[in-house]
């Protein structure tokens, strides 16, 4: 039994430590989560052409978990941090975002790692992933002139 069946699978927000778990296994354990969450989508679908874009119920009530596991599961790196909350790898990070059931994703790194040279491109395959699973997302430009996005559910979707 691997270390995150013992404790339940979470997704890499990017502000965690870095995967101690072969890449075989963690790939396999994002892969059957992302297929469940695919599997709730049609299962729970009112219909449409493509059930599977759009965000379930499920997803609505944990945005975070909902959008670090499709960008962990389009094989996007996520960030990660030391034990003294130091960021260790660059990639991804998901956190809450301004408005209320709103995400924020934000492309990190060491100092020195280039991540603010590269987080343009990188959050424009994080857009094209989130926008292809049904979310609303935009990218903005922040303090520092740092770029990062703003995922939320789609319009219909909403309350």
């Amino acid at each position: 039994m691997s270390a995150s069946q013992e404790r339940g699978f979470e997704p890499a927000t990017g502000d965690g430590p870095a995967a101690s778990e072969a890449a075989a296994v963690r790939a396999g354990e994002v892969r059957t989560a992302f297929e469940g969450l695919l599997q709730i989508r049609r299962l729970t679908c009112a219909g449409g052409a493509n059930p599977e874009a759009v965000p379930a119920s499920w997803e609505l009530h944990r945005p975070q978990r909902a959008v670090a596991l499709a960008l962990e599961a389009a094989g996007i790196a996520a960030s990660a941090v030391g034990p003294s909350g130091e960021r260790t790898a660059t990639g991804y990070r998901v956190c809450e975002g301004e408005a209320p059931g709103a995400v924020r994703v934000e492309w990190a790194g060491p100092p020195g790692s280039g991540a603010a040279h590269d987080e343009e491109d990188a959050l424009a395959r994080c857009v094209t992933v989130l926008r292809r699973l049904g979310w609303t997302a935009l990218l903005y430009r922040g303090p520092r002139r740092r770029r990062f996005i703003e995922v939320e559910p789609p319009p219909t979707a909403r309350s």
